[in-house]
């Protein structure tokens, strides 16, 4: 599986601009789903594959949001962890590219390490799911 990565580098700096972090950096990590199930295994205790994992540096309390932006001058989020077997899988379950389906991790996976959590509440979802939405409309005008 072929990715270029440089295109994937460019998406990810959208995707943190397009959440007002664009200051900040993260990594990202693109594993197997049998790497990605022991890390599922290991910190969710969930002994399955998944498509994103986050694991944040800061802690919730740590991100200054203002009104209009993040203040996160540069500084390390975290890792975002993306299953390549599995995106690829959703990506045609879903009907769109490989590269929408990449965004559409990136995303979620920037926003749990912003501090948003859809596991927390309803609400919670709602708000991470709200955001999701905007940053991938800003992200793919961005790309087209």
């Amino acid at each position: 599986m072929a990715v270029d990565r440089t295109r994937l580098g460019r998406t990810a700096e959208a995707v943190l601009a397009a959440a007002r972090a664009g200051a900040a950096e993260l990594s990202l990590v693109l594993v197997s789903d049998r790497r990605m199930r022991a890390l599922n295994r290991r910190y969710r205790k969930k002994d399955r594959p998944t498509d994103v994992l986050a694991f944040p540096l800061l802690e919730r309390g740590q991100i200054y949001f203002s009104r209009r932006k993040i203040n996160l001058s540069p500084v390390l989020l975290g890792d975002v962890v993306i299953s390549m077997p599995t995106a690829k899988r959703q990506a045609a379950a879903l009907g769109h590219s490989l590269r929408d389906e990449m965004a559409r991790l990136l995303v979620h996976g920037v926003l749990h390490l912003l501090g948003y959590d859809h596991e927390r509440s309803e609400r919670d979802a709602l708000r991470m799911a709200r955001q999701e939405k905007a940053i991938l409309h800003a992200v793919r005008d961005e790309r087209n």
